[in-house]
């Protein structure tokens, strides 16, 4: 970490403090996730699913860069040096008295599902979008913090304690690890609400406390779905009856349009739910979509050179998000190697990869 020097702290969490840095090189500030795991060799932090992900994902005009990995092996100490952003979605929000204008959050939304549709296209689930993890400069939304991921094609279960509580989807509740890439769609459409409204969707106190929650709001779920999540559950589950109140009228801002986004989003049966493909193309997006794919053109065009060059093998110092409120941080998995593989097209059984 010589190249660099250290401003300030901007965050910690359970496995990494995230610091300002100044590069003594070009003078640039750039955000440096320091892990606080020791690492033995340059093959263990290669098999890092975070660089392995970041890796796979950039260049995307709304996926942090990571712009160098520094390991010292003396040490064994890792820091990832990415771009730095101005805010969170969370420090965005909070405190404010009036909410953001419709086309504001609209144009979060829609940069926010480009990240997913971009990850879930290259066979990779993030596991624990929220506020906090989700990055703005200039208007500028870029998805970070990919501690979490995991392939679309590994295998499960899972690990059940997984996504921070308030953005945990009902199959990583009530299944032993039987979920998937639909999962970040909840807790974007969880996000989406928390924007819109200044308040959390359901803000659970504990497991129990939050599928209450959830079903105060969207009501218990059909018996088909609920038939679904005990075929992968040890223990039975029975839920009285609840009609649910329907998402909160703290979103009277958004237009009728707009909330039929946000209730696909938060379908409890995720066979049902909307993928970020299909948000993508919803009707509220139709204004955003034609500058987006011109920006996104233009930023492949500057990353991907006609003569690109072939990425060097990892080197003790080679080139290549944030924590904040703590309702339940994910716990650490092993971290075999991300398997590449895409998702199948829509409309099509997923199968074996």
């Amino acid at each position: 970490m010589k190249s660099y020097k250290a401003i300030g702290k901007i965050g910690e969490g359970t496995f990494s403090e995230v610091m300002k840095m100044q590069s003594l090189r070009d003078g640039n500030y750039y955000a440096c996730k320091q892990m606080k795991q020791h690492f033995e060799s340059i093959e263990q932090v290669n098999n890092l699913r975070e660089i392995q992900a970041l890796r796979r994902l950039n260049p995307h005009p709304n996926i942090l860069t990571l712009h160098e990995v520094v390991f010292d092996r003396k040490s064994g100490s890792l820091a990832l040096i990415c771009e730095l952003m101005d805010m969170n979605i969370y420090e965005l929000i909070r405190g404010r008295r009036h909410p953001l204008s419709e086309k504001k959050i609209m144009c979060y939304m829609y940069q926010l599902c480009r990240s997913l549709d971009h990850m879930h296209r290259n066979g990779i689930f993030h596991r624990d979008v929220k506020p906090e993890n989700i990055l703005i400069r200039q208007d500028v939304l870029k998805l970070g913090d990919f501690g979490s991921c995991r392939s679309v094609c590994s295998t499960q279960p899972y690990t059940e304690y997984i996504s921070t509580r308030w953005y945990r989807a009902p199959e990583c509740l009530l299944t032993d690890g039987f979920y998937s890439y639909k999962m970040d769609l909840w807790s974007a459409g969880c996000v989406f609400f928390e924007i819109a409204s200044l308040q959390p969707l359901f803000p659970g106190a504990n497991e129990l406390d939050q599928i209450a929650k959830i079903h105060e709001v969207i009501g218990t779920p059909a018996e088909k779905t609920l038939i679904k999540f005990k075929q992968s559950r040890a223990m039975s589950f029975d839920f009285p009856f609840k009609k649910g109140s329907g998402i909160p009228l703290l979103t009277a801002n958004l237009s009728p349009q707009c909330l039929s986004l946000l209730h696909a989003m938060v379908a409890y049966d995720p066979d049902e739910r909307v993928s970020a493909q299909q948000a993508l193309q919803h009707p509220c997006f139709r204004e955003l979509r034609a500058p987006g794919r011109q920006a996104l053109g233009s930023h492949r065009k500057a990353f991907f050179p006609e003569n690109p060059v072939a990425p060097e093998l990892l080197s003790d110092k080679w080139q290549i998000a944030k924590e904040g409120r703590k309702q339940m941080e994910p716990q650490k998995e092993p971290q075999p190697s991300l398997k590449p593989c895409r998702l199948p097209a829509i409309g099509r059984k997923r199968g074996g990869c």
